[in-house]
């Protein structure tokens, strides 16, 4: 049995091949969903292509990662199956592993960091894993995980650095290329890179001629940077919203199956995952976490023109404070929701004025604050933050012109939660 410390290198191993990807599609199709493609009518009026998502978000546990854990266990033998299994994670690998593992009927422990939110760590145990808490952040549960395999015998399993999971994760692409044989380009997040070296080395085993895009956050580009060094490097920090995809070294097993199959690395800034989540909440209902929006992102920094066009949608797991912080960034950014400050001053009529000004442009003020004390002359000037809802970037300079126009000086100032 070989530990996760164990299981790292840099040759090629050969394990990803046709066969290999036609016996994991068996084997996953056996407890995944159909997650069938959906046809984007927004996304493609806006890049000029035809593009659909993969609705990965839509997978049992809600997101693909149990794709690589089914498959990855279905190649154990039956004595490794019985010694246990055992991961670290803090979010979608964790479920993933609990719920193949139950469907193999092997024992899953699960080491999670002790900052893991309540609710992950219940819905993993919901799923029959044995959780243990360990460390602040995942490097100290995964080394805590390594430990514990090698002192019970158990088997680890990576979420990455395995080219068995890559081979279970890259079962993606045989569902594509069938729902779509036309396919132009595929874009697929990439955290470590299990996903997009599985996805990329079938897609061109399947269709060589088909373009595979791997997307990172700019604050955890340790793929882009591996790429220009020629070899896998280690970022000194990470710094992204998109959680799932905060690595700083991708994985060495699976890096050259990346180098030989990626057309590319795309890179995307958190600003960007924002409005893209108010994108598809708003156009397509659906939820999808902050590093499955990467390849939505990502299509404006591509030619779509007349292409049909994959965006791997990874997971869409979002707990609700996360989701509302970024509903109600995407929509300053998208200027539907502003903050100005005025002075005014300070005698009876003047915020009756002001609203009056506001309410003529349809604006909708949603708080007030007031500042007497802006200036020693009262009279002579208070200040008001004034913040308010718009249709979007030309009614927001509607609503300021009119401020102008009566009289006011509006300046622009942070919108508070």
């Amino acid at each position: 049995m070989k530990t996760e410390t164990e299981q790292t290198g840099t040759a090629v191993e050969n394990v990803m091949t046709l066969n290999q990807f036609e016996a994991a599609c068996e084997a996953v199709s056996r407890v995944t969903l159909d997650t069938k493609l959906v046809y984007s009518d927004y996304f493609s009026e806006r890049t000029g292509g035809k593009v659909y998502l993969k609705p990965e978000n839509m997978q049992r546990t809600g997101a693909y990662k149990v794709r690589g854990a089914y498959y990855k266990i279905s190649t154990l033998s039956p004595e490794e199956r019985e010694r246990g299994l055992i991961a670290a994670s803090a979010g979608n690998h964790a479920q993933g592993v609990a719920y193949a593992a139950r469907e193999c009927g092997a024992k899953a422990v699960i080491v999670m960091p002790t900052t893991t939110p309540l609710i992950k760590v219940n819905r993993t145990k919901a799923l029959g894993a044995e959780v243990v808490l360990h460390g602040d952040v995942y490097d100290d549960a995964a080394a805590y995980a390594d430990k514990l395999a090698q002192e019970n015998g158990y088997t680890f399993i990576h979420p990455f650095n395995d080219p068995d999971v890559a081979t279970g994760q890259g079962t993606i692409a045989m569902e594509i290329i069938k729902d779509l044989p036309l396919v132009d380009i595929i874009l697929v997040p990439v955290g470590g890179g299990g996903l997009a070296a599985g996805v990329s080395t079938l897609a061109k085993l399947l269709k060589p001629n088909v373009k595979v895009y791997g997307v990172e956050p700019e604050g955890a580009a340790c793929l882009k940077a591996s790429f220009e060094a020629g070899e896998v490097v280690t970022l000194p920090t990470v710094n992204t919203i998109a959680d799932g995809t905060a690595v700083k070294t991708p994985g060495s097993r699976i890096f050259p199956y990346l180098q030989q199959n990626l057309d590319g690395v795309i890179t995307v800034p958190d600003e960007e995952l924002v409005t893209a989540f108010l994108d598809m909440v708003e156009n397509h209902k659906m939820i999808v976490e902050n590093s499955g929006l990467l390849t939505v992102a990502a299509l404006r920094h591509i030619d779509c023109a007349d292409k049909k066009v994959v965006s791997v949608l990874s997971g869409g797991n979002m707990d609700v404070i996360t989701m509302s912080s970024v509903v109600q960034q995407g929509l300053i950014l998208r200027d539907r929701i502003f903050t100005v400050s005025v002075l005014l001053p300070d005698k009876p009529g003047e915020l009756h004025r002001i609203s009056g000004l506001i309410a003529q442009t349809s604006g909708n003020v949603v708080k007030l604050e007031h500042n007497q004390f802006v200036s020693i002359n009262r009279s002579a000037a208070v200040e008001l933050r004034i913040t308010m809802e718009a249709f979007g970037t030309e009614h927001k300079n509607e609503i300021i012109e009119v401020l102008k126009k009566g009289g006011f000086h509006p300046r622009p100032a942070k919108t508070r939660s």
